[in-house]
This record gives C-alpha cells, structure tokens and sequence, in this order.
C-alpha cells in the first residue's frame, strides 16, 4: 500500500511549521513545493521541491502526485479541486476542508470575485490569518492524518 504523505502548497502558507510539527510527531513524510527556495527543516521527513518559475508548476507538481493516501495544504482552489479530483484529502492553511461537496460552491465564490475585481469593484481579500485558524489547522491535519493512517 502506498505510505501516507503531506504535499504543501508554500509559497504563501503560514502553516509550514506546524505541517513539519506534526509530520515529525506522526512520522509522515512531506513535500514542501515553492516557486522559490526557502529554509525548510532538514531531517529524513522533509523534502524541498522548487519548481521552475512557471505559471502553476508548483499546483501541477502537487496534482500529479495528489492520491487517496496525500494530504494537501493549500489556499489555492483551483489546486484544492484538482487534488479532491485524484482522492487526496485537501486542508486549508486555515484548517477548513476542502471536499467534493464544498469545492464548487468555493470555486463560483471565486469567479464571482474575480468577476467583480475585474469590473473595478473595490473587494476585500480573505480575513487576516488568526490565532484560532492555526489551532484549526493542527487539529484538522491531525485528524486527517488519523484517518488515514486507520484505513490502512
């Protein structure tokens, strides 16, 4: 069977610490994707992958690596739907779900923003990154991860 592993959408993720935290706890492997290197931890569990500077390449990086047995982290929707689309589990930076129910209604939210930015409508962006999200977010990729690990 394959093992469980976490693919992490970086390049704006507040979150890496506390994926390496529980990564380390749980004993999961992690792929940390950027179009940019930066530090990550070093150890065994973590891999670095910097991708070319290209439109999308860290999502298509994730999604063609995206399984049933793959949690992803990330804020994109577009790369949460194509991931839900191969199996993965998929968690917000904020520790929201993403899933199969969830996932059109997020994407027409989002083409109606854009719609809207694009007519020159002054629309505000996502709601600061708080305290509570974090705690959401560990709780959320715990769980996942316990999920997982039990439908072996």
């Amino acid at each position: 069977m394959e093992p469980i592993r976490i693919l992490v959408d970086a390049d704006a993720c507040p979150v890496k610490d506390e994926v390496h935290r529980v990564a380390q706890r749980r004993k999961v492997p992690v792929s940390v994707v950027s179009n940019s290197p930066f530090r990550v931890p070093t150890g065994p569990l973590v891999e670095r992958v910097v991708v070319s500077g290209g439109f999308d390449a860290a999502d298509d990086w994730i999604a063609e690596r995206a399984s049933p047995r793959t949690v992803v982290v990330t804020a994109d929707i577009l790369l949460a739907d194509r991931c839900l689309k191969a199996g993965a589990t998929v968690i917000g930076n904020n520790g929201r779900p993403f899933t199969p129910a969830s996932i059109g209604s997020a994407i027409a939210t989002r083409a109606i923003m854009a719609d809207l930015r694009a007519g020159g409508d002054v629309v505000g962006g996502p709601a600061p990154f708080a305290k509570a999200d974090r705690s959401r977010f560990l709780q959320a990729l715990d769980e996942a991860l316990v999920r997982l690990e039990r439908s072996r």
